[in-house]
Parts: structure tokens; C-alpha cells; sequence
């Protein structure tokens, strides 16, 4: 009798937290824009691709879509960081924790101490962008990682687009550069945001794409593997 005691309290538990979980998914899900994804069939698409690794996820986009959505908007700073990177045709954009983005640039030089305090410190900590100019494959970009292509409408571009140019710290109107980036021609710039447990470099992706007009589930993107599962059950959109 004991030992189905403890069976019970364990399956109570399990289920608890699997409708908890659910719930939460379900709760903090939030609605893409058919106005604006999938694009229409025939209408013109701006294709841009996230790169998912063990730990971080990015999103590679095509430099001259983005110059000239950032210069039809106005957004001067976005397009100073698209002129910085004028010789690439591509680039790779990712958000994260100021010390941890900097100081571990592969999985294998993960600290988890700086991990733990990254996820941790009340209130969160500053954030960084880091831009790199991709000229190769997009597969060659981070070796091993999970590509997603995904067809946006030319308007859904242009809301990640000032979404990005928003997430930028400015001054003086410009954006603000943080040093040297950890990989090809790249560089680190200041960033909005507060980086925590609750906002991870894959939810600042999930929203950028949101803007764009694709469903999310923020409780599920908090891994890029979730991000990858999220963008094929609510999107649409496979790896290929």
C-alpha cells in the first residue's frame, strides 16, 4: 500500500506540473498576423533564416533588405550598423547578458557560474547585440546549428526591422559600440533590454519574429531547440 501511496503522489505531482506547464504554454502564447505571415501567394518575400546552436540562436538576415528598410524608416542607427557591414551580404544578429554573451563564445567554454548569475541577478542584467558580417553558407555560420529559413512578407520585414532598430542603445542617435565581437568581422553594440531567466537571448528572438507577424510560445522558445519546435508547430516553418 505504501509503495502505491508514493506512485500516486508522484503521478499527482507529474500531472500537476504537466497541466501547469500547459497552462502557462497556452497563457503566455501569443498570436501571429495572417496580415503579415505567411506571405501571399506570388506577393514578394524577404527570406531570413534563424541559426539555432546548443545554447543560443541568432537570426541571419539579408544586409540590403535590411538597409533599406531601416532607410524608408527613418532609422538612422540601424542603417549606420548596415553601412559598418556594407561588404557582407548578410548578417548575423544575436542579443544577450553583456558579461556571459563576451566571455564564453562556444558551448565547450560554457561557465556556469556565469551562466547561473546571468539567469539569476534580480532585475536582470544589461544586454549586448552582437553583429556579425556573414559572407559564406549559412550552415557554415555556426557549424552544427539548426536553420530555419523563413519566407516573411516585405511588410513583416520591415516590423522585425524597426523591432531590431529598437533594441539598439543610442547616443546622440547613434548606435553604441561595445568592442570586437568573437568571430569574423563582427562587433558587439550596447543594447536595450534586461537579460534574465524570463528574457534569453531565443525570447528576443521569438520577438523579433513575432513582429514580423509569426505565432510564438515564449514558455517553449526559451531553448532554441524549443524556438525550432515552436517555429514548426505554430509557423510552419522546418529546417531543411
Amino acid at each position: 500500500m505504501r509503495r502505491l501511496g508514493r506512485g500516486a503522489a508522484i503521478l499527482a505531482v507529474t500531472l500537476t506540473l504537466t497541466v501547469t506547464l500547459l497552462a502557462a504554454g497556452w497563457l503566455t502564447a501569443r498570436p501571429g498576423d495572417p496580415g503579415l505571415y505567411p506571405p501571399a501567394p506570388g506577393e514578394a518575400a524577404v527570406t531570413v533564416r534563424l541559426v539555432a546552436g546548443a545554447w543560443h540562436s541568432g537570426l541571419l538576415l539579408p544586409r540590403d533588405a535590411l538597409a533599406a528598410a531601416a532607410a524608408e524608416a527613418g532609422d538612422g542607427a540601424l542603417l549606420e550598423v548596415t553601412e559598418r557591414f556594407r561588404a557582407s551580404p548578410a548578417l548575423e544578429i544575436g542579443w544577450g547578458d553583456a558579461g556571459f554573451y563576451r566571455a564564453v563564445p562556444t558551448f565547450q567554454a560554457l561557465d556556469w557560474r556565469l551562466a547561473l548569475k546571468a539567469l539569476f541577478t534580480p532585475g536582470g542584467r544589461s544586454a549586448v547585440l552582437h553583429v556579425v558580417g556573414v559572407a559564406v553558407e549559412p550552415g557554415d555560420v555556426v557549424p552544427g546549428a539548426g536553420i530555419v529559413p523563413l519566407r516573411l512578407s516585405q511588410a513583416g520585414f520591415r516590423r522585425l526591422a524597426a523591432a531590431l532598430g529598437r533594441a539598439f542603445t543610442r547616443r546622440d542617435g547613434h548606435p553604441v559600440e561595445a568592442g570586437p565581437g568573437l568571430y569574423g568581422p563582427s562587433l558587439f553594440y550596447e543594447a536595450e533590454g534586461r537579460f534574465s531567466l524570463l528574457a534569453v537571448c531565443n525570447h528576443w528572438n521569438a520577438g523579433l519574429l513575432n513582429a514580423a507577424g509569426l505565432p510564438v510560445t515564449p514558455l517553449l522558445d526559451t531553448l532554441p531547440q524549443g524556438l525550432v519546435l515552436d517555429l514548426a508547430w505554430r509557423a510552419g516553418a522546418h529546417a531543411p
